[in-house]
């Protein structure tokens, strides 16, 4: 029996639910998708660069005549950094800024031959990851992403509510009637996804969040208020220049024809020195003055570090250009506790923090989302009448709505995108539909309905 004190509740819970599926489910489908896919970035990197690896290793040459080499393919290109090999017969990976303002990965061989290059924007994963980010439409895109994942969290916690069992057995709340056929195995397999989904799911939202533009701008104020910030944010989001490493201008130690001026101690003395330190593949070696991806260029040493996604294994080491001696050394617990929190829920999204199990998990959650998008959307084109877009019945009874009314304050207080859509709404819903009776009507948001 239906508790019809609570029928008014349950409406507006599943109404909120309805629209912020049915604005989320093509954001749903795609970001499901480009995710699942960017958590195999290693797998899909290193399978572009499969014909630079497994090469013949005798006769080889030292690093510094493989960057000379790629600079000369290269006129006029700054050294950004040497990728160091995996194995003895894989490539270096010297990485140019070209005078043009791009950017080009060019490979050597160990006996210092050009093999190939790649412009690093071109990647699989790095396409991947703008079309993840910002649908390849720049900060507008970037926007309406943090605007889904906010309304996500929204349809996941409504979704969790109306899921509620209240007295019902298991069967359809923890494993779907799958048997049963129509709409009751449909509803099932979208319910009981939904559930089993929602903790990683909502994992994923929050842990993105610091990657987004207007929350991640409003946790960067926070974290400079509340002095939580402890050198240079290292992920990009709310304001970090993500553009850094593009800057191509003259590198503080480089000549206006591009040409650094060569440190004192080579490069093969460091990459010999990095060698030792097993750094996480892929570990790199800049040199004195090169730009970084996040914050400053490269202080007045060869600083040895990793690319590895796995953030909390990621260290820094600097060497003294004039004589090789280490003069610093940081990693992961020197960072602020804040930055660890973000660094390893980073981790954990890119699917990289417990390597396949992670990338495993990441991928079924996707799957599971794609799953929901694709069952709510059958269930609302089963049920959408031919002249309305088949929104919940709107309830009238404010005292019932007070719970609900807390709960998207909160939400709003802490999602601004969210709180500045729900305002838009609510002009609309006062001001502009009531001038439009008939587009009010089918939307389901006219007077005294309920």
């Amino acid at each position: 029996m239906i508790d019809t004190g609570r029928v008014p509740l349950h409406r507006t819970i599943w109404r909120w639910h309805f629209y912020a599926g049915l604005f989320v489910i093509p954001f749903i489908l795609l970001l499901s998708v480009t995710g699942a896919a960017y958590l195999f970035k290693p797998d899909l990197d290193r399978w572009q660069e499969r014909a630079w690896r497994g090469l013949p290793t005798v006769g080889v040459v030292d690093a510094d005549a493989q960057v000379a080499a790629a600079r000369a393919d290269f006129p006029g290109a700054s050294f950004h950094h040497y990728r160091i090999p995996e194995a003895p017969g894989d490539a270096a990976i010297v990485h140019l800024g070209l005078s043009n303002g791009t950017m080009r990965d060019v490979a050597v061989s160990p006996q210092g031959r050009v093999i190939g290059s790649a412009d690093p924007d071109q990647r699989i994963s790095a396409w991947l990851s703008r079309i993840h980010g910002s649908l390849l439409i720049g900060r507008a895109g970037s926007l309406l992403v943090e605007l889904a994942a906010s309304w996500a969290i929204v349809m996941i916690l409504t979704g969790l509510t109306l899921w509620w069992p209240r007295g019902r057995g298991a069967a359809g709340v923890i494993w779907p009637r799958l048997s049963l056929g129509g709409r009751t195995a449909l509803r099932d397999l979208h319910a009981v996804t939904g559930f089993w989904v929602s903790g990683l799911a909502l994992v994923l939202l929050f842990t993105a969040l610091p990657w987004t533009d207007v929350w991640a701008s409003g946790f960067r104020a926070v974290r400079a208020e509340m002095g939580w910030v402890s050198g240079v944010q290292d992920w990009k989001g709310g304001g970090a220049d993500e553009h850094a490493a593009h800057d191509h201008g003259a590198m503080a130690m480089a000549d206006h024809s591009g040409h650094a001026a060569a440190p004192a101690v080579p490069l093969a003395r460091i990459v010999a020195l990095a060698r030792a330190e097993h750094m996480p593949a892929p570990a790199i070696v800049q040199p004195p003055g090169a730009p970084n991806l996040f914050g400053p260029p490269n202080g007045e040493t060869w600083t040895l570090t990793t690319q590895t996604q796995n953030r909390p294994q990621v260290r820094k080491i600097s060497y003294d250009p004039a004589t090789g001696a280490e003069v610093a050394r940081s990693g992961f617990a020197d960072k602020h506790v804040i930055d660890r929190v973000v660094n390893i829920g980073i981790a954990w999204h890119e699917g990289q923090l417990f390597g396949r199990i992670n990338q495993l998990i990441g991928a079924l959650t996707a799957l599971a989302l794609f799953t929901l998008a694709v069952s709510g959307f059958l269930m609302w084109r089963r049920r959408k009448p031919e002249d309305a877009l088949g929104a919940p019945p709107a309830t009238r009874d404010p005292a019932r709505l007070r719970g609900v009314a807390a709960i998207i304050l909160i939400l709003a207080a802490l999602l601004p995108l969210l709180a500045a859509s729900l305002i838009l709404l609510w002009i609309a819903e006062r001001l502009v539909l009531p001038r439009l009776p008939r587009a009010a009507r089918w939307l389901g948001v006219a007077r005294g309905a309920g």
